[in-house]
């Protein structure tokens, strides 16, 4: 399974923001745009996404941004990938329609295979995909870095 571009734009920008629990300077998503060479409307849409499901606190106005909301030990990754996600379905047997699909065994099996995907996503927060935040923020371009120091 692979998850579609705003779901992974959004677990990085949780990941971003979650590797710097001692900053104290909100998050700018002309920040984001540049550290990850994302396109800002769509970063402004999945921070939005975010804020109203709780994930990040976002702060409107000339000295505004956004910054976590919750701790990220309590964000469950499969909750997230759920709520992100437009669908979760392995295959879409009727869009072209498949002559197998009445006696098709396939889309059970891939069924249990995302239930095994979600089942492990369920395990884990975004904790544990940040404990390694000072590696993490050493891959980032240098511009990210000076940004990273001076706060």
């Amino acid at each position: 399974m692979q998850l579609t571009r705003y779901t992974d734009y959004g677990i990085r920008i949780l990941m971003y923001t979650a590797a710097q629990p001692k900053r104290e300077t909100l998050f700018r998503i002309a920040e984001v745009t540049d550290v990850f060479e994302l396109s800002s409307n769509h970063v402004a849409k999945i921070i939005h996404h975010l804020g109203k499901l709780g994930y990040i606190q976002t702060i409107r106005g000339k000295s505004g941004g956004f910054r976590l909301a919750v701790k990220p030990s309590d964000i469950n990754l499969g909750k997230l990938v759920g709520e992100l996600e437009p669908s979760l379905a392995p295959v879409n047997c009727s869009e072209p329609y498949c002559r197998f699909t009445p006696a098709c065994s396939l889309k059970g099996i891939l069924g249990r295979a995302v239930e095994a995907y979600m089942a492990v996503l369920n395990e884990c927060t975004l904790a544990d995909i940040v404990v390694n935040a000072d590696e993490l923020l050493k891959t980032l371009p240098d511009t990210s870095i000076s940004i990273l120091e001076l706060n």
